[in-house]
């Protein structure tokens, strides 16, 4: 799609009062990032020539957010026609198309965008052309009115008659505006209606005013799921997973229970993954071809490499990165480490800013002890070494090649290659002392009854 003849206006300036939050509506994660990013990717698939975001006053998170976009501030908010004026400026001496969006429907494609520009450059010229649904629900949408000539106007629910209140046809708000004609009827707008505000909608009548044709695309009431509160947010959230699982299965991955699966928007799982039930991947986790994952594993910021075996309640934090047929078992923790090819760390383990040499072994109850309360160390554990059970090793600290750390093992000095290391108290043996001990506690509570 051409880009020289395409701007978009994303309105993001609503407080969302009944999000109840100090949190910018349009800053709520969906999928694991703020929903207007999602929204900042599609738009950046059409390749527009300028984006420019309406936002309110104090809302420097979100001109971070969608940045290099340029913001303009809406300080009264007097309506979504009102919102678009701000933008004016920003798109001088531009006469393309300009697709009108919003920040709280993370869920609109780029598909349904292309179709509307299409709609837009058909024969007929249409000024303005509305993205319109059938929801199941009607509720309090705005109402588009429809006649053989096409769209004629759009009716905002509190100013709509009984007879238009029962048009199944309800407006989502996104448009697609022939760029020439947008000002001259935009200014036109007026606020003699039941909120006093400056409707876009208007547009619609405005536009037929002034003899131009006006279309509507049909679109899919999921996808056009605007966030106003918690309870759509988690309705988005769960449309938006229920997409990427089903790219994750199309893509050569294995959900046993996809609904019990939650990936992130970047979530990558190679071919031939198989994952099991409770699984949450946060952003930033790439997994290779043919790993298991069991159940109850929880990734963030982590790479998984080829034929490696995660889980179950393992837990790999930002910088864990897991080599080919790695072992990582049950109640391990990995935190900006690397684990190489082959090794294995199977059971109640804390690995963090280490590294597990390839084909090593470390024993149940092991941790890397890498923080002193100031700084945190490392530890460096060499190929083929095996970590006896309960050991603690102190960072800084290596563990050569091909070297052994007996179990209990409080390792505080570098173990040279193939050396065998011990750390802990001498064991001592005290003959008959358990029978005595018993025999003396035995007389003590009798003692004790008796009295």
């Amino acid at each position: 799609m051409a880009s020289d003849n395409l701007a978009v206006i994303i309105l993001a300036a609503g407080l969302g009062t009944r999000m109840r939050s100090d949190l910018p509506k349009v800053m709520h994660p969906v999928g694991g990032r703020p929903m207007i990013a999602h929204l900042m990717d599609t738009v950046a698939s059409l390749n527009p020539q300028r984006v420019v975001v309406v936002v309110g006053p104090g809302m420097e998170a979100v001109e971070q957010a969608v940045a290099p976009a340029v913001t303009v501030v809406q300080a009264q908010r007097l309506g979504t026609g009102h919102a678009v004026m701000q933008a004016r400026e920003a798109l001088a001496g531009f006469g393309g198309d300009i697709l009108v969006l919003y920040g709280d429907t993370p869920l609109l494609t780029a598909e349904t965008l292309a179709r509307m520009l299409a709609e837009r450059r058909a024969a007929q010229d249409p000024a303005v052309v509305v993205l319109g649904f059938k929801p199941a629900d009607p509720g309090h949408y705005g109402r588009l009115v429809v006649g053989a000539e096409g769209l004629k106007a759009i009716v905002e629910f509190k100013d709509a008659s009984e007879d238009q209140r029962r048009i199944p046809l309800c407006n989502s708000g996104v448009m697609a505006l022939d760029g020439r004609r947008l000002w001259g009827l935009a200014e036109r707008i007026g606020n003699d209606n039941a909120k006093g505000e400056y409707y876009l909608t208007d547009l619609v009548a405005l536009a037929r005013g002034a003899g131009a044709a006006c279309s509507f695309v049909l679109g899919d009431e999921e996808e056009l799921l605007g966030v106003n509160s918690r309870a759509e947010l988690a309705a988005a959230e769960r449309v938006l997973q229920g997409r990427l699982r089903r790219a994750a299965m199309a893509g050569g991955a294995t959900l046993i229970d996809p609904e019990a699966v939650w990936l992130s928007w970047d979530t990558k799982l190679g071919r031939d993954v198989v994952v099991w039930p409770q699984v949450i991947f946060y952003p930033g986790v790439r997994v290779g071809d043919g790993v298991t994952i069991k159940g109850f594993c929880h990734f963030e910021g982590c790479s998984i490499a080829d034929g490696a075996e995660v889980g179950p309640f393992a837990r790999l934090r930002p910088g864990a990165e897991i080599g080919v047929k790695v072992h990582i078992g049950n109640f391990v923790e990995v935190k900006k480490a690397t684990v190489e090819e082959g090794a294995k760390v199977n059971h109640l383990a804390y690995i963090g800013d280490a590294r597990v040499g390839a084909g090593s072994n470390v024993g149940a109850g092991t941790i890397t002890c890498n923080y002193d309360g100031f700084t945190k160390s490392f530890t460096d554990i060499g190929a083929g070494a095996f970590i006896g059970s309960n050991s603690s090793l102190v960072a800084p600290v290596k563990v050569g090649d091909g070297a052994v750390v007996g179990a209990g093992s409080v390792v505080t000095k570098d173990v040279s290659a193939n050396a065998l290391a011990v750390a802990r108290g001498s064991q001592m043996e005290v003959g008959g002392w358990a029978d005595r001990f018993r025999t003396a506690k035995t007389a003590e509570k009798a003692a004790k009854k008796g009295s």
